[in-house]
């Protein structure tokens, strides 16, 4: 397939078609993300995205049961640019049982509900949204474009247009200053985005990054893996979504763990409390990856 530049999708898409029907990120101003600052955003030629479409199907045919809609938040095109693509996807892939992307509160906020239901009708109907934090001071530390209340507005957009929703949060991300205000805050945004999947990430400082270059000059100091542990203990313990599948199973966290909450709030936290009295062997550091 043809790709422009570094391509990244959830782990849960392992083994969904990747289709680039934008290059990079419409907002682009996390001080944490370097995924797409090499990128100029815009949406790809209708024409190409189409072609690769069928190109796709005559490879795979019947295999692709998945689609991944990349690049950074998708969700952005217009419903006039969103229809086509929909539209040949399913008629390309017949075992077709789900087409998702990446999405921002800004994304959704800026579609009606009327407009998210006409997507949700086409096909999209999963997107994943990442908050990152719950906190407001550490979400404009990291310029995430969006607050608490704006976060929980557009999860509730989601639910009524009948798209599940991924929320995923990134340990660290509000430093050793606000650590505990950032774990508890991010609980607190889970449980009411309440979503049908959430996950944690850990946060890499990667250079030349807005956030390296504080913590260059010693103005953002990240907790140790102690620390983070602590993060995710809280989170857990913590967050009160209905029903929710959860996962750490990203590259860049140091002990994979997977369950559901609130079920299984209470071994996930035995877990992770063996994790920090070294009862548990961590990954290691030279394992973990973005």
């Amino acid at each position: 397939m043809r790709y422009e530049g570094r391509i990244y999708r959830p782990p849960s898409e392992a083994n969904s078609y990747i289709l680039q029907a934008t290059i990079g990120c419409s907002w682009n101003h996390c001080t944490y993300c370097d995924m797409y600052r090499d990128k100029q955003f815009r949406v790809r030629d209708a024409g190409a995205t189409l072609e690769d479409i069928a190109l796709a199907g005559s490879a795979y045919g019947e295999r692709v049961d998945k689609v991944f809609v990349a690049d950074g938040d998708a969700l952005v095109m217009t419903l006039d640019q969103w229809e086509p693509i929909l539209r040949a996807c399913h008629e390309t892939f017949p075992r077709l049982r789900r087409v998702s992307a990446y999405a921002t509160a800004r994304n959704l906020l800026e579609k009606s509900p009327a407009e998210l239901k006409q997507l949700r009708e086409w096909g999209l109907s999963l997107l994943y949204i990442g908050p990152e934090s719950g906190d407001d001071v550490t979400l404009k530390r990291i310029a995430k474009g969006g607050t608490f209340d704006e976060h929980v507005e557009a999860a509730a957009r989601a639910r009524e247009a009948d798209m599940k929703l991924s929320a995923i949060f990134l340990l660290g991300a509000g430093g050793v200053e606000r650590s505990a205000e950032h774990a508890e805050g991010s609980a607190k945004l889970a449980g009411a985005m309440d979503p049908r999947f959430v996950s944690c990430l850990t946060l890499t400082v990667v250079p030349g990054t807005p956030i390296a270059k504080l913590e260059d000059s010693g103005r953002f100091e990240l907790p140790d893996i102690y620390g983070l542990l602590g993060e995710l203990r809280t989170f857990v313990d913590q967050t009160r979504p209905t029903d929710a599948i959860f996962r750490t199973n990203h590259a860049s966290n140091y002990l994979p763990l997977a369950g559901r909450l609130p079920r299984d709030r209470e071994k996930i936290v035995d877990v992770l409390d063996a994790a920090l009295s070294g009862e548990i062997p961590l990954r290691p550091e030279w394992s973990r990856g973005l």
